[in-house]
């Protein structure tokens, strides 16, 4: 029997009435409906019976419940948003993939017909086990040096998985690498110091001209999504964001917003990206033409993060610090 007291409701990063989310995005007029109706599910689909619901999280129309069983914690996630099935089905297969290859991920129970994600009336849900772990402390510099390691090898398992013909739907860069940043400095730069665009446009001439290989990245490795335990990666969270690009754009993006979570997002010093680099090339080294195009893509990134208007968390000094680190190299 499940227990009756309501679960604590949240929203990971909206600022909206997690009450009001619950009813308009998934229908249910209150906590202990929500509860009845995953112990329901997972009774039904799983043969998990709960015994008690602690705590529910919503993220636009996406849900996360942390469920007691005699098992162990369980964590059932859900979608209500019916374009996105395909690719949560996906995604679960990879993870499982990865899972059976050691890689430190957390991956999908199995429901009694052998199917990773269920979908029924509307929704689309999975079941892991909970992994105990605390997000990525990019203060703690063996934590920052693991995560650039396990990314190494996360890329390298990526780059081998048997069923990348099947994320056609996965999303893909429109425009070669140069066009994409040209194409942002063009459109979406003209808040920033017209030094900082040049320096960019001036990084992405000089930059290697043979094209980078294509393969399937994760899309969105940071803090938020990197459980530590002890100095080890714990789990690597959240593939939903998993796409086709070049291992080097990821891996700047990643060394620029490694510290960000779910509010406030800022940035890391350059010390810390260069100690994130470090860890992945323990791992892989870059191929001289990825090695030629990171100046240019960690300063691309961090100048996309540069808000117009307010700075509060500090993205804008945080580029125009990388921008005079590589002025005083090239000095």
């Amino acid at each position: 029997m499940v227990e009756s007291h309501a679960p604590a409701l949240e929203m990971l990063w909206e600022a909206h009435d997690p009450d009001e989310a619950l009813d308009g995005r998934f229908g249910f007029s209150d906590r202990e409906s929500a509860t009845r109706w995953v112990a329901a599910m997972l009774n039904e689909h799983w043969g998990v019976r709960i015994q008690s619901c602690d705590r529910i999280v919503m993220s636009d129309h996406n849900a996360l419940a942390w469920v007691h069983t005699p098992s162990g914690r369980m964590l059932a996630k859900w979608s209500v948003v019916p374009r996105r099935f395909q690719q949560l089905s996906e995604m679960a297969r990879l993870t499982r993939w990865l899972d059976d290859r050691g890689l430190p991920v957390s991956a999908p129970v199995p429901a009694t017909d052998g199917r990773l994600q269920v979908e029924v009336d509307g929704v689309s849900m999975g079941l892991q086990h909970e992994i105990r772990g605390d997000l990525l402390d990019t203060t703690d510099q063996r934590q920052v040096r693991a995560a650039g390691a396990v990314l190494a090898e996360l890329h390298d398992a990526l780059a081998a998985y048997p069923d990348n013909d099947r994320g056609a739907g996965l999303e893909r860069p429109s425009e070669p690498l140069t066009a994409r940043i040209t194409s942002w400095l063009d459109s979406g730069a003209e808040h920033l110091p017209a030094t900082a665009r040049d320096t960019l446009r001036r990084l992405v001439v000089c930059a290697p001209p043979n094209r980078l290989p294509m393969q399937l990245v994760h899309g969105d490795f940071r803090s938020a999504n990197i459980l530590y335990a002890g100095a080890e990666v714990a789990a690597i969270l959240d593939f939903e964001e998993a796409g086709f690009d070049h291992r080097v754009v990821e891996l700047a993006r990643s060394a620029v917003m490694l510290s960000t979570r779910f509010r406030n997002w800022g940035p890391v010093s350059g010390e810390v990206r260069a100690e994130f680099l470090s860890g992945y090339q323990c791992a892989r080294q870059l191929t001289p033409v990825e090695a030629g195009w990171w100046d240019a893509l960690v300063l691309w990134h961090a100048l996309a993060l540069v808000p117009p208007g307010g700075d509060p968390t500090g993205w804008g000094p945080s580029a125009l610090s990388h921008l005079a680190d590589l002025t005083n190299r090239q000095l």
